[in-house]
């Protein structure tokens, strides 16, 4: 069995991780580039934690300016199994108000400025994104969000865009016309750079906004929507502290094959494979690589 060790991803207005115990922190780098921050290193009730705050420590990072790549990969590095990302976002759905929390399980991807593969020229490989959204860390994610007295929306489909702009009004009302949940500018390419990385990962999309498609939210402003980040933010982290306190120690397989989305992936023959990029590789797929 492999040990499990929670990672955390804290989005706009989560730039820190209460409750953590045994503290350290660690830059660790790596072949990707340089990451959004330090690692939080430390443990809840005796479960290994890994905490990154996407944007780094006062919201330096706007969306395309983060390295989804180096992300993964150190929290891959510091062993981190299964990966919850905690993101803010707004809503296409009267019945998904603001401060409402969505465990979504589709994602559909409209970024356009960003590395979204750790493989390509040299070594290539294609992953299964079919279900991107572990099942086993959504139901757990659910359990410990009612244990907190919150009630999440079970289900949904996240469109991430670029930004760092809002959409318009044109953009909005086709996103709602297509049925889509929620609108973000963070979970891709992270998620599939989780699932690149075998890495379990599952999200936790917070509501602050109608986006512009709803009368009440037709110029959606910063101001606005940090009101109800503090107030998601201190209702995540009382999430995540469940979460944790609740998690097994042993790593549960994942019935999707997450955690081995690799075993049949790699299509290029292993004489034609680039070195460079293979060292670089070492920790997203060491695995089966045979990399030690």
């Amino acid at each position: 069995m492999t040990k499990a060790v929670l990672g955390i991803i804290g989005g706009s207005g989560i730039y820190d991780l209460p409750g953590l115990e045994n503290v350290r922190e660690e830059h660790v780098k790596s072949p990707w580039g340089e990451p959004s921050g330090a690692l939080r290193i430390g443990e809840i009730g005796g479960l290994p934690v890994v905490f990154l705050p996407r944007h780094d420590k006062g919201h330096r990072l706007s969306p395309t300016d983060i390295n989804y790549r180096a992300n993964i990969d150190i929290l891959k590095r510091a062993g981190v199994t299964d990966l919850v990302s905690l993101s803010a976002c707004g809503s296409f759905k009267e019945d998904l108000p603001p401060g409402t929390f969505v465990l979504v399980d589709q994602f559909v991807d409209r970024t356009y400025r960003r590395e979204s593969s750790f493989f390509g020229k040299g070594l290539v490989a294609h992953v299964s994104m079919a279900h991107p959204v572990s099942p086993v860390l959504r139901r757990r994610l659910r359990d410990a969000a009612r244990m907190e007295g919150i009630e999440p929306k079970w289900g949904g489909t996240y469109v991430c865009i670029e930004g760092p702009q809002f959409s318009t009004l044109a953009e909005s009302m086709t996103y709602k016309e297509l049925g889509y949940s929620v609108i973000g500018m963070t979970n891709m390419p992270e998620a599939k750079l989780a699932r690149e990385a075998e890495i379990c990962y599952a999200t936790v999309a917070m509501v602050t906004d109608f986006d512009c498609w709803h009368p009440d939210h037709d110029a959606v402003t910063v101001t606005d929507i940090v009101q109800v980040l503090h107030t998601n933010a201190d209702r995540a982290k009382r999430l995540v502290a469940r979460l944790a306190a609740d998690f097994p120690h042993e790593h549960e397989e994942c019935p999707i094959g997450s955690d081995r989305a690799l075993d049949t992936a790699l299509i290029t023959q292993p004489e034609a494979r680039d070195l460079a990029l293979i060292e670089k590789l070492d920790a997203v797929a060491g695995r089966v690589l045979n990399i030690v």
